[in-house]
């Protein structure tokens, strides 16, 4: 059944490595089950509610874009957005969380009717192949450098931006261990080495201080737990801040837009093009079922209770892990709907045991660079200015519009306009208007 299902014989996989794969992507990911609560808590969220309705929105998520798709995507309220939503939104702008869901869900009804209409698409397809490889590699570079920074071996510096941590922490030296291990693993092709490394680090951190009087590790305070009640945040939307205050509530749509759609796109090219699903002239087959399903969630997490749902670029964990198919990411739904109740075991996972899976993932990916054509500085200009800014802004929406407006102008100004599709310099123009709006006001 789950052959004829997930068509498992097709994508040359096996049940086993499809679970196995789908483990490590919820490994890789189950961070945001602490991290997103303690986000929207600062917004005034009570924060038991947001923690069960997290695991709820990533697993409800995660199973419509595998039931849709067939893709080993997963999904979850997305960094980035949940910080914008409390800091920016609910903080910054006074706007109650209750009015802020109301305008995730008009966001999430816009994604929507973009995605039916096909517009979505052509977006996609507007993207160059060069550029679409360029995501998959800076995507690579974004997903080292939060692995890198989550171990502590680069830290921030007001002189330099970034600078080395602390190796003589033994909490930074194990997590460097892990990358060692992690890759010689990988590299001599150890069924299940990223979950297997990641075990093997989090036992370890059991004996490892980590500087605070305490281990890497924290022993678990219990083995179960119950859920809490979703009822306080749960259909807890309104819109009376968009009723009452369309001028200020339209500009934090339009950002809520902008960054969740190309959030969701980069992401999706990235890790289907690692997962071999890309076709060789750059589409992507079922890509509008794919933008039908994250748009489907951004309407789920606002009617549950929480920020904008987006796929996980830590989805690439489970494609190097093996998984090719929705079974992937079944098997990382379930992980969340267990998280529920194993709560307590998920959280002792430290960092220095997930962030050596996120930089091996992270080299993974940027392999692709090979495939960029860097002999035509056209195309390679571009390419570059895409991979590097996408993990040095922190963002692969802001990457990804500043190659875009590169690619125009460089096509423009040397002759080869009509080498690029028209909808791509509406894709730029569009890019500038958001990334230099200041230079209007």
């Amino acid at each position: 059944m789950l052959n004829r299902l997930f068509k498992l014989n097709q994508h040359h996989t096996t049940v086993g490595r499809e679970m196995q794969a789908g483990l490590t992507t919820f490994t890789a990911m189950a961070y945001i089950l602490a991290v997103n609560p303690l986000i929207l808590k600062d917004a005034g969220m009570p924060l038991p509610a947001v923690v069960t309705v997290t695991a709820l929105t990533a697993a409800f998520s995660t199973i419509i874009m595998a039931l849709m798709t067939n893709f080993p995507l997963a999904l979850a309220p997305g960094m980035g957005i949940n910080a914008y939503f409390t800091y920016t939104v609910c903080l910054g702008a006074g706007v109650p969380w209750q009015s802020a869901l109301g305008l995730v869900f008009v966001n999430g009804v816009a994604f929507l009717l973009l995605s039916l209409t096909g517009v979505r698409e052509k977006i996609v397809n507007s993207i160059p192949y060069s550029l679409k490889i360029a995501i998959t590699c800076g995507v690579g570079l974004f997903i080292a450098f939060i692995g890198l920074k989550n171990a502590g071996i680069v830290v921030a510096n007001k002189a330099t931006f970034v600078a080395q941590g602390d190796f003589g922490s033994p909490a930074v030296a194990l997590a460097f261990f892990g990358i060692v291990l992690t890759a010689v693993l990988v590299a001599r092709r150890v069924p299940g080495a990223i979950v297997l490394s990641i075990a093997i680090i989090t036992a370890i951190g059991f004996i490892v201080p980590d500087g605070k009087g305490g281990h890497v590790t924290a022993f678990p305070t219990g083995i179960f737990s119950l859920p809490a009640s979703p009822e306080p945040v749960m259909f807890k939307l309104n819109f009376d801040f968009l009723i009452h205050n369309f001028a200020k509530a339209l500009p934090i749509m339009l950002t809520l837009l902008i960054v969740d759609m190309f959030d969701n796109i980069g992401t999706l090219i990235g890790v289907t093009k690692r997962a071999g699903l890309l076709q060789p002239d750059g589409t992507l087959p079922k890509v509008g079922r794919a933008l039908v399903s994250d748009s489907l969630a951004a309407i789920m997490s606002s009617l549950l209770g929480t920020s904008t749902v987006v796929s996980y670029i830590e989805s690439a964990a489970g494609v190097e892990a093996g998984g090719r198919t929705g079974l992937t990411a079944i098997t990382t739904a379930v992980c969340f709907l267990l998280a529920l109740f194993l709560t307590p075991l998920i959280l002792i996972i430290p960092s220095a045991a997930t962030a050596p899976a996120l930089v091996v993932v992270g080299i993974f990916m940027f392999q692709a660079v090979a495939e960029i054509k860097l002999d035509d500085f056209a195309e390679t200009m571009p390419a570059v200015v895409t991979l590097l800014c996408i993990p040095l802004t922190f963002s692969i929406a802001e990457g990804l519009g500043l190659g875009v407006i590169a690619l125009s102008c460089l096509a423009l100004a040397t002759g080869r306009a009509r080498s690029v599709p028209t909808f791509t310099y509406v894709l730029a123009a569009l890019f500038f208007v958001h990334i230099f709006h200041g230079l209007f006001v």
